[in-house]
């Protein structure tokens, strides 16, 4: 018997080619075909079962993340699959694990900071496995201060060694994913010392497990940092706690890509430029956003799915009742959801691309683009991260009661993404980042240094503040240059006047300090600016199949004026727009709202996201809940008995009244 399809009708109504979409969400037909392949391998192979994860007991569920790991590190042998292949095979197992660390953070680390000599001694073993490695940076008492880190390490002229110490408490490393249990090796990052001298922190490679029976070394204390938030979700990840008691490594150990001390302690700059080791970064916050979208899209995925199964109200002479997808309360909150899950994907390829240029401008000297690049990606990690964090949230709201349940899968897609907030640098520290670059635009627009790339527009700031929006009717908001100049208008207006008002103060610093809330505001409408500009690229861009690029247009229109009706007050204070034309936006955006509707179950079907990966019962391609609702409660340990545990000690006592109370 054919399996039912509750969607069926919905897919019909799409307006254009999904396996088209399909393809433009991989970013090619190749990467789509290999992801597809791969997506299929883990959702068919049993040991990467993960239904139960949530009711695993920390023990539990940290070797059942051992077992899934040392699989996909088996099929990948086995199957001979290359990096690509490789890396999509641990990302559709879906479990954070120490080789997320090891492959991501370890291994770059190396290749970004280290010699020709040290990267062939340490990456084969790397590649190989043969020893596993974590990124140990944060402490106790610091994170994003990265200059403040405590642990040192002094070199010692007598035996050619460095000595790593962790001197007071919140020296302690803290935070770093594979550390807890897993890695033999780490990067560990410390205060260089020479001679008394502080030369600022540093990388180091450094053993902290025997490879023979995995046991730490002689003044290395390493554990785990305990569980975290929510049930399942990054409890898989053994993030660790380090400790050094006056560790020795020889000096070949440290990371002299870019500085390097001599036999004799003197501490010297390499050939290589400092601004090399800005390559890993840009590649790890590209990989972040990139994330963002793949973590947005698949809650965006599951309440799509659920809110045209959900039926309440509205029956009329007996009929169904209206489905949930229906109600323009619920099109308001989801559809900017769907469309930003989309614009995230298509500036996180942008960002892609941005890696490539900045990796080969770096290998010819070439500096000039690295400001904008460090606050493009600063800001673009802060506030993709950010609205994920807070659009996973809201699906799973718009699921209603049924969301909150563990098999929506929503609360631990929530509870593993949210730290993505903080790791790889604090959102808003990140925003001040970027606020603090665009302050220097500014101070340089009068000596004739013109601004380019992102940054293109403050050029024509003074034109933005003064010329009016030619909108005049609710359509005029569909032309791409209204949407970007409203956009561009908004930023420069921000910027300027964080720029006005910092000059008032005598000493910069407190200036900065007194209004940082306003140039973290500013650098938010910058990098929105950023995502909407990278949007309608890509939609001038050949983008096949039949009405494929009609719908992009519709969900880009949707992200950048739901982004206008939700900062209305900023876009009218730039004296760009009046509210009267606000009002036309928002008239539009209920209009692109209809247009996106029949198409929404269609939208989500081109994640092309296995039922595996998505782990939810409320977002299953066949639409088939509440039976699957149901058979999932009775899984739960509460119902391997009628009577609970319990019930003869402390239930029955009180039914029959049989407390004893103590005289008091």
């Amino acid at each position: 018997m054919e399996a039912l399809d509750y969607h069926a009708e919905e897919r019909r109504k799409a307006e254009f080619d999904v396996e088209e979409m399909k393809i433009v969400w991989a970013g090619s037909r190749q990467a789509y075909e290999i992801s597809d392949r791969v997506a299929r391998l883990v959702a068919s192979d049993p040991v990467f079962r993960k239904d139960n994860r949530t009711m695993l007991s920390r023990k539990e569920l940290f070797k059942d993340t051992l077992k899934k790991a040392a699989h996909a590190w088996k099929r990948i042998m086995e199957l001979r699959l290359p990096e690509e292949e490789a890396s999509q095979l641990r990302f559709f197992m879906d479990q954070p694990a120490f080789t997320d660390l090891h492959w991501g953070m370890f291994i770059p680390a190396i290749k970004g900071s280290g010699t020709e000599e040290q990267k062939a001694k340490w990456l084969p073993m790397a590649y190989k496995m043969q020893i596993i490695g974590c990124y140990a940076q944060t402490e106790l008492g610091h994170g994003s201060n990265v200059q403040g880190l405590e642990t040192t390490a002094t070199f010692d002229p007598h035996t050619d060694e460095f000595v790593l110490h962790s001197p007071t408490l919140t020296s302690s490393k803290w935070w770093p994913g594979g550390l807890g249990k897993v890695s033999t090796h780490a990067v560990v990052y410390a205060r260089l010392i020479t001679d008394g001298q502080d030369h600022g922190v540093h990388g180091f490679i450094v053993q902290l497990r025997s490879l023979d029976d995995h046991s730490p070394l002689p003044g290395i204390t390493v554990g785990d940092i305990g569980m975290k938030f929510g049930s399942g979700a990054y409890n898989s990840m053994d993030n660790g706690v380090l400790r050094f008691d006056h560790v020795r490594i020889p000096r070949d150990q440290m990371l002299m890509g870019v500085s390097q001390v001599t036999r004799e302690g003197k501490y010297m700059q390499s050939d290589v430029p400092r601004q090399l080791v800005y390559g890993t970064m840009v590649y790890v916050r590209q990989a972040i956003v990139a994330d963002a979208s793949t973590a947005l899209s698949r809650a965006v995925c599951i309440a799509t799915r659920y809110s045209a199964v959900r039926r309440q109200f509205g029956s009329q002479n007996g009929g169904p009742e209206t489905q949930v997808i229906g109600y323009k309360t619920q099109q308001n909150r989801l559809f900017p959801l769907l469309a930003s899950a989309y614009a995230f994907r298509f500036v996180g390829e942008w960002l892609e691309w941005l890696y490539t240029d900045v990796t080969q401008r770096l290998q010819t000297n070439d500096f000039s683009t690295l400001p904008e690049v460090h606050a493009c990606t600063a800001g673009l990690k802060s506030i993709t991260t950010s609205a994920t964090a807070d659009a996973i949230e809201e699906c799973w709201k718009l699921c209603g009661g049924h969301g909150y349940l563990s098999s929506s899968g929503l609360p631990e897609l929530f509870a593993v993404y949210v730290p993505a907030c903080t790791y790889e640098g604090d959102n808003v520290v990140l925003l001040l980042q970027v606020g603090r670059f665009l302050m220097k635009t500014v101070s340089q627009l009068g000596s004739g240094k013109k601004p380019v790339g992102t940054i293109a527009y403050m050029g024509r700031a003074e034109h933005l503040l003064q010329c009016p929006c030619e909108v005049e009717k609710a359509e005029d908001w569909l032309k791409p240059h209204v949407i970007v100049e409203a956009f561009e208008a908004r930023a420069a207006s921000m910027v300027v006047a964080c720029a006005k008002n910092l000059n008032k103060f005598p000493e910069q610093e407190d200036g900065f300090a007194e209004l940082s809330a306003d140039l973290a505001e500013a650098a938010v409408a910058h990098c929105q600016l950023i995502v909407v500009t990278k949007f309608i690229e890509k939609l001038q861009q050949g983008i096949p199949g039949k009405g494929v690029k009609r719908q992009l247009e519709i969900l880009c229109n949707v992200y950048a004026l739901s982004l206008l009706h939700k900062h209305l007050g900023e876009f009218v204070a730039s004296g760009y727009i009046t509210s009267e034309q606000g009002a036309l936006a928002n008239e539009q955006l209920r209009l692109l709202y209809s247009q996106v509707r029949p198409n929404a179950i269609a939208l989500v079907d081109a994640f092309n996201y296995t039922d595996h990966f998505l782990g939810s019962v409320l977002g299953r391609y066949d639409g088939n809940v509440y039976p699957k609702l149901y058979e999932e409660a009775w899984k739960d340990p509460l119902n391997e008995t009628v009577v609970p545990d319990g019930y003869r000690e402390y239930i029955r006592p009180i039914l029959k009244q049989h407390i004893r109370v103590a005289r008091l």
